[in-house]
């Protein structure tokens, strides 16, 4: 991982690990060791959007703090994730807003699905404890972990 992008590619600039470790330290004293590993899956990357950061550092104050002051943290970070979207979502090949014109059957296949957030790390405690075993029942590596 070389360069950090903020908004464009115009905006790049090269990644700081003593500035990403005291942002984190001013939420929650994270170690190194727990440090450089999370950033270790993220050095094949040339660039990476400063928001991919953000949550990983969420995640790190999650594990060694509480949710609470993970929730602060994004939440100081979240202008960088830019402008809110309505979600759209791609169920069995439909791209859809809402599921307002759905059947019956549709909507309970929906509901049977395995949801995956984004950001998980910034929720309630049962709530990530649900979804980490959700994932491991599913076999996938869990985020947060």
């Amino acid at each position: 991982m070389k360069n950090i992008i903020y908004f464009d590619a115009s905006d790049a600039e090269k990644f700081d690990y003593d500035r990403f470790k005291n942002s984190l330290n001013s939420y929650a004293k994270v170690p190194d060791n727990d440090i450089k590993a999370a950033l270790k899956e993220l050095d094949n990357y040339e660039n990476l959007h400063v928001s991919r950061l953000v949550e990983t550092g969420a995640c790190l104050i999650a594990k060694n703090s509480d949710e609470a002051t993970a929730k602060k943290y994004f939440e100081a970070n979240e202008q960088y994730f830019g402008s809110k979207f309505e979600r759209l979502r791609r169920i069995t090949g439909y791209l859809v807003g809402t599921l307002d014109r759905w059947n019956d059957g549709k909507k309970a296949e929906e509901k049977a699905r395995v949801k995956h957030s984004v950001n998980s790390s910034i929720d309630d405690a049962a709530r990530a404890k649900r979804l980490e075993q959700q994932a491991v029942a599913h076999n996938i590596a869990y985020a947060c972990a």
